[in-house]
């Protein structure tokens, strides 16, 4: 993970291949869902993390779950990795309700842990307004841009990644692979991280495939824009009945909901295919195998982990620490996808990588 600059990562097995080639449980502001360290010798609670000696880790959602396949599962993942390898206790909580955000972090601090992970951009200003107010606590604001104009404090690093960059190659190869020239997006609330995929998506589709058409449709803004898989199954059944033949799903169970009515889809994996998001989906989602042609990640996990190690050791070096995207391995469709199309999409991640191709996306 880089703290300087953008760069997508590719992981070592889709480099191989193509070489080849926010919710509910465990009560807002009340009760919590634990997970202590599997460490031995961790503790089992957190009734000591007031101690120098313990590490204690809270994580609080947006109105989403921690299983939802995405991106919140990831962050999830990559605070409890870190709470593991420091030998330390992990907790999290899945709001219910915005107005409970503050209310969600102060169980933690309370309680003294030492960093709290906040997931997801709607957080952004209730994080901030924490840190201030809990300087002996380290926030990390997943997918949180700060202000530094306003924002000074040293315990407080807002972890974002280049969406765009996941999205340009994703939405490439879409164009290279689509036979009807018309691709869909089924997408979560309209905030710029979704909106740095979706753009990214669309410019990486059409320097691909000039002739190349896509249609966008982000979930009204509601409670459960990240977490209404009909609502995205239904979109996704639109756009399939207008002749798009990749859709991109990306707004958690929002977007899970879109790829798995492609997978029912008559053609699913022949000649219609969808893309996920966030992680790897082959793996958290495989109703959604029979059209997963790839996925346009954020290297979350890892990101999260490494950044709440490094707040062990102290305030951090930068108000915005910078992760890493990349484009997921092809999977079962790896002798679907043309040789050429392959070392196409490779030459882009690679240039992506060396910092020599921008993908022109701007937003806000």
């Amino acid at each position: 993970m880089k703290s300087t600059r953008l760069m997508v990562a590719v992981p070592a097995m889709l480099a191989l291949a193509l070489a080849g080639c926010g919710g509910s449980t465990g009560g807002s502001g009340g009760g919590a869902t634990a997970s202590g360290s599997a460490a031995a010798g961790a503790p089992t609670d957190d009734s000591k993390c007031a101690d120098a000696a313990v590490f204690c880790i809270g994580l609080v959602t947006d109105t989403g779950k921690v299983d939802d396949k995405s991106f919140n599962q990831s962050a999830h993942e990559g605070a409890k990795a870190a709470a593991a390898q420091a030998k330390g206790f992990y907790k999290y909580i899945e709001t219910q309700d915005a107005k409970d955000y503050a209310a969600n972090m102060a169980q933690f601090t309370n309680k003294k842990y030492d960093v709290v992970v906040t997931v997801g951009f709607l957080m952004t200003e209730a994080t901030a307004a924490a840190a201030k107010t809990t300087p002996t606590t380290r926030f990390i604001g997943v997918d949180q841009g700060y202000d530094a104009t306003k924002v000074t404090e040293k315990n407080v690093t807002g972890l974002v990644f280049p969406e765009d960059q996941a999205g340009y190659g994703a939405g490439y190869l879409a164009g290279l692979m689509t036979k009807t020239n018309k691709l869909g997006q089924v997408l979560g609330l309209e905030i710029p991280p979704v909106q740095k995929y979706a753009k990214g998506f669309e410019a990486g589709a059409k320097a691909a495939n000039p002739a190349v058409t896509v249609s966008t449709v982000y979930h009204p803004a509601g409670d459960n824009a990240f977490n209404d898989p009909v609502w995205g199954a239904g979109e996704a059944k639109k756009q399939l009945a207008q002749g798009a033949d990749i859709i991109f799903g990306a707004g958690g169970n929002t977007g899970n909901g879109a790829l798995q009515e492609v997978a029912k889809a008559s053609g699913a994996g022949k000649d219609k295919f969808c893309i996920g998001v966030d992680l790897d989906q082959w793996d958290t989602v495989p109703a959604a195998q029979p059209c997963l042609v790839t996925s346009a990640m954020k290297l979350i996990t890892d990101g999260v982990t490494e950044t709440a190690l490094k707040a062990k050791d102290g305030d951090f070096a930068e108000l915005q620490t910078l992760g890493k995207a990349s484009i997921a391995p092809f999977h079962d469709f790896d002798s679907v996808v043309p040789a050429d199309v392959k070392t196409k999409v490779a030459d882009i991640v690679s240039q992506m990588e060396a910092g020599t191709l921008q993908t022109g996306v701007k937003v806000g």
